[in-house]
């Protein structure tokens, strides 16, 4: 009985001990492991690879976007848009092979009003040079649309598209179908014997909605360049205010660019070169002599020129303000961001007023355009390290 009550204290005595070292130990036969929680969200899960080639393939078509509208301009500038009296999206795709059909494309463009008003003297080898640039803009813009087709089908089929992408990438080919609707829309405006030239307002839709796929496909490309983890830690330093103006900013400068379409619609840059005067006076004579009034706005070039000239100034005064908000930012990368942004600002003023100068030489008025592309880029991805501001240390340097 001595012994037995021996061997059961024994038995407790090791229990409790037992019991007491387990508190100290880090690993045990007993303990479960932890489950490891996710340290990225649900976008961040999809396959390998997949938000870098997705962002590849955005910045391909940014650029294409970008060359396309550079061509556009150089197509507006030459009056190569009326060129091409049809609209094939699939059989235009050729161009004429041999002298019959070079002949036949002539006889179409000379029954347009502006061969018979303006280029009757045109000869075949003249019309050939206006024709190429035109064709090349379309053959562009199909080019685009295969390069989204084919990147969007690859990423869906392969499943490699992150949770919630799909109505994004799909809005984007939806927009580049919808902008070569419009590009016939106003190639059509000038083959009705209404005018010489595509409708000025016409051309404003179709520019703008370039800068719109613009915009948009370079949000993607630095939404693609971030994990969903930067993102959470991002919003909580979310400057709001500098983020609202710089969201002003972009909508007044897209309407400038609006603006500015109108003005090479009908030729508006090459009627007042003088500056800061407009023909000598700070405010032209004949800016409201069309009829009816409100078409002075899309054809008169005196009110055009001096509209897009005031808004430049208020785009100037605009950026400024911005600008001095944005160093109160306590984020490098982003004060860095509206430092550039104001100096292109400056820049594409400097352009303006020496295009104007100049009676918008083509040289000159294509740099003008591709400036506007830079500060449109330039303010959307200010805007957007003011929204999602890159991590960085205590001392300010960036993480």
């Amino acid at each position: 009985m001595i012994g037995l009550g021996r061997n059961l204290l024994e038995n407790r005595t090791g229990q409790v001990m037992s019991k007491k070292r387990s508190i100290f130990e880090d690993v045990g036969s007993d303990v479960k492991p932890e489950v490891a929680m996710p340290k990225t969200g649900v976008i961040d899960a999809a396959p390998k690879g997949a938000r870098g080639g997705i962002r590849i393939w955005l910045v391909i078509i940014f650029a294409l976007v970008v060359l396309m509208v550079l061509v556009g301009g150089m197509t507006r500038l030459t009056d190569s848009g009326l060129s091409i009296t049809e609209w094939k999206p699939v059989t235009g795709a050729i161009p004429p092979l041999n002298d019959a059909d070079w002949a036949r494309e002539f006889a179409k463009y000379q029954t347009s009003p502006e061969f018979q008003i303006q280029n009757s003297a045109m000869t075949v080898a003249e019309f050939k040079s206006i024709y190429w640039w035109e064709w090349g803009h379309r053959q562009l813009g199909r080019f685009v649309g295969v390069v989204w087709a084919v990147g969007f089908l690859f990423f869906w089929l392969t499943k490699r598209i992150p949770t919630g992408w799909t109505p994004r990438l799909v809005g984007l080919g939806v927009l580049g179908g919808l902008q070569g609707a419009i590009g016939w829309w106003m190639v059509s405006s000038g083959l009705t014997g209404r005018m010489v030239d595509v409708a000025s307002y016409r051309l404003a839709t179709h520019l703008g909605l370039a800068f719109i796929i613009l915009g948009l496909t370079a949000w993607y490309i630095f939404l693609m360049s971030r994990t969903e983890a930067d993102f959470m830690a991002a919003r909580r330093g979310r400057e709001g205010k500098l983020f609202s103006m710089s969201t002003g900013l972009m909508h007044l400068v897209f309407l400038q660019i609006l603006l500015g379409a109108l003005v090479a619609g009908i030729d508006a840059g090459r009627g007042y070169t003088d500056w800061p005067l407009m023909g000598g006076q700070v405010i032209p004579d004949g800016m409201f002599d069309y009829v009816p009034w409100w078409s002075n706005f899309f054809e008169n070039p005196a009110l055009v020129q001096f509209i897009h000239r005031m808004t430049g100034y208020l785009v100037l005064a605009f950026a400024i303000v911005v600008w001095r908000r944005s160093r109160s930012s306590g984020n490098r990368k982003t004060k860095a961001a509206f430092n550039m942004m104001a100096v292109m600002v400056l820049a594409q003023v400097v352009l303006g007023i020496t295009t104007v100068m100049l009676a918008a030489q083509i040289h000159v008025a294509l740099t003008h355009q591709a400036g506007a592309i830079l500060l449109w880029v330039m303010i959307v991805r200010a805007r957007f390290l003011a929204g999602y501001p890159v991590a960085q240390s205590v001392r300010g340097k960036v993480t």
